[in-house]
């Protein structure tokens, strides 16, 4: 598995950035570039969601994608911080007890869809399928959400342009009934989670009602007047969780 990165190989702190589905390792850029003016280097895998078991069966439940990353959380890798968004806040939770437990990490989530109703699942996976059929371009990006840069609309229209129909299928033929809120309940002691909710009347996909009652040592922040493209519309609520250098607080 390949990746994309920023910043100086040498940079003391590392990112982990983990992309969502229908997006690319690409999709970072503006969030890395930022990443990278604080001395962060950052990077970002691609092809995440191949669903190929070591047998060649198409697998694409989230506990083998998970399983897929496995060799980025081996012993002798560690990060600062891990950024995901979406699903690939899903693909994520079971790789936590792999970080080294020597170090605090701190692990970004970005609306990650924790919980969705038979119907929401399926008008979820309706839409995606469309939505690689008739896949937009980034001036189409542009006119539906006005926040967004020329850049970040590009780097969606690639996003999707570069996801495999079979993948969307996959994703949602694999993964049903689709309830992922459990895995917040056994937060390792040497992680440290933020929880980004977008607002819901503006297209949220984490709710807070999704969360389990007992979940602890959660840091959640709902953005009001932000959709679920958190890194796109207000990617500065991304870096006011990653940790800096005491120089820079």
């Amino acid at each position: 598995m390949s990746a994309s990165h920023w910043g100086s190989p040498s940079a003391s702190k590392r990112a982990l950035l983990i992309h969502g589905l229908t997006m690319s390792s690409q999709s970072w850029e503006g969030l890395a570039q930022l990443l990278a003016a604080e001395g962060q280097g950052s990077m970002s895998l691609r092809r995440i969601f191949s669903g190929m078991r070591g047998d060649g069966v198409p697998d694409y439940r989230v506990a083998t994608l998970a399983e897929d990353l496995r060799p980025y959380f081996a012993m002798d890798m560690s990060y600062d911080v891990i950024i995901s968004h979406s699903l690939g806040g899903l693909v994520t939770l079971p790789l936590l007890p792999f970080l080294p437990k020597t170090k605090e990490t701190t692990v970004i989530l970005v609306d990650p869809p924790l919980e969705r109703t038979a119907e929401q699942f399926e008008k979820d996976k309706i839409r995606f399928l469309k939505e690689i059929t008739d896949a937009r371009t980034a001036e189409e990006h542009m006119a539906e959400h006005p926040p967004w840069s020329r850049g970040d609309s590009m780097l969606r229209a690639l996003g999707v342009y570069m996801c495999d129909r079979t993948v969307v299928k996959g994703i949602f033929e694999h993964n049903e009934p689709y309830a992922f809120s459990g895995m917040l309940r056994n937060i390792p002691p040497h992680v440290k989670i933020a929880l980004l909710m977008s607002d819901p009347e503006f297209g949220a996909l984490c709710l807070l009602e999704h969360l389990p009652v007992d979940a602890a040592r959660l840091h959640v922040k709902v953005l009001n007047g932000v959709g679920h493209w958190i890194q796109y519309e207000l990617p500065n609520a991304i870096m006011d969780e990653v940790p800096l250098p005491r120089a820079k607080l």
